[in-house]
């Protein structure tokens, strides 16, 4: 890159009878390498635990990308697919003990209870067992709407243990920029100082050695 620099034209005297003349105009070409050109510092970059906090809660994970902290990122995704898969595979057997129990509770108020594999109530059994093998129809139902309530309670929880994973990678975001630039390397030193000095109560010379660890 050339600048280019113009010199405008002066007057200059030219002997003592106070003759002017003109120098001419003259262009010089400059490289642009010889320019000095003040540059700001550079400012290290640092997140913002506000941002990072509100990409979290529109993305999982996102907040950890946000924080550079990539290898939390398969942490966070893999907490919540499990807690995914808990809570559709609990819904699931939730829903085909409470089909069987509503079904074989009716077909017992009206004396309709048979050993059809299509009926809810025999698909659902363990293989090798029957109605009667469970201990008859009244307890049978009664087993179907323990384990309807059971898988229904570890549904909840799985929903709930999601909202915690979520909620804890919020804090986990926030947290994480906050500690950004804070130095966490291994510093352990120990210092020892002699000191001696006069006690003028007891008139002598008291020796101490002072000790300081520092972490």
């Amino acid at each position: 890159m050339i600048a280019l620099l113009i010199s405008l034209p002066c007057v200059a005297k030219e002997d003592e009878q106070n003759e002017f003349a003109f120098k001419p105009d003259s262009v010089r070409l400059v490289d642009a390498s010889e320019l000095k050109v003040d540059t700001l510092p550079k400012v290290a970059w640092r997140p913002d635990p506000i941002r990072a906090v509100w990409l979290g809660a529109i993305c999982p994970g996102l907040g950890q990308m946000y924080n550079r902290s990539w290898w939390k990122v398969p942490i966070v995704y893999g907490a919540l697919m499990g807690c995914g898969y808990a809570i559709m595979t609990n819904q699931q057997t939730y829903t085909e003990y409470k089909q069987a129990y509503r079904d074989l509770y009716y077909d017992n108020q009206n004396d309709e209870v048979t050993d059809d594999v299509t009926k809810s109530y025999n698909a659902i059994l363990p293989d090798g067992y029957d109605i009667a093998r469970m201990g008859g129809t009244s307890a049978y139902v009664s087993k179907l709407q323990n384990w309807q309530n059971t898988y229904r309670r570890y549904r909840d929880i799985s929903i709930v243990v999601t909202v915690v994973v979520y909620a804890l990678s919020l804090v986990d975001a926030y947290v994480d920029a906050q500690l950004f630039d804070f130095d966490i390397s291994p510093d352990l030193s120990m210092q020892v100082e002699p000191s001696l000095y006069f006690d003028p109560v007891q008139q002598r010379a008291n020796g101490e050695v002072h000790m300081a660890i520092k972490f």
